[in-house]
């Protein structure tokens, strides 16, 4: 494959967790996960986006959720036992990542954030996350995904709307 390796696929690499590579055409315009998840052929309820949270008492964690939900911040914030949790500012995203809007996963950060995954990734077979940049996601199956960033699992999403 023409891709260089990231880091989050080095990292699956190192742990010997087996992947798939789907690559997709980019538009900046349109950085939504309901767009990535048509342009690499799964539901939406099956592709995962990275939201970067901060929490009043444990800081700075990481929030995986179905790209067809939004994160429901007072689950979150019961989960990991802060009094409120809230979404980082864009402009932070990337300093403390190391990853782009659109790219951002929880795999090959620049720090070990804890990170709390939706739940429903159970129930499927394989998911599917950011591979770490823009037009990259990575599939895999959900309790590879939970060993490689030691994700605490949680009702953490809820319907939009």
């Amino acid at each position: 494959m023409a891709s260089a390796k990231t880091n989050a696929l080095r990292l699956l690499d190192h742990l010997n967790i087996i992947y798939e590579i789907r690559e997709y055409q980019i538009d900046p315009s349109d950085l939504v996960a309901e767009s990535v998840a048509r342009k690499i052929g799964l539901p939406p309820e099956q592709v995962f986006k990275t939201l970067v949270v901060r929490g009043d008492k444990h800081g700075v964690l990481l929030a995986v959720v179905p790209a067809d939900c939004e994160l429901d911040l007072k689950a979150l914030a019961k989960v990991t036992g802060d009094k409120k949790v809230e979404p980082a500012p864009l402009k932070e995203v990337e300093p403390l990542t190391g990853y782009i809007r659109g790219g951002v996963t929880a795999m090959g950060c620049k720090k070990a954030y804890p990170v709390y995954l939706e739940e429903t990734a159970e129930l499927f077979d394989v998911m599917a996350v950011s591979a770490g940049r823009r037009g990259l996601q990575v599939l895999l199956a959900p309790v590879d995904y939970i060993r490689a960033v030691a994700a605490t699992v949680a009702a953490i999403a809820r319907a939009r709307g």
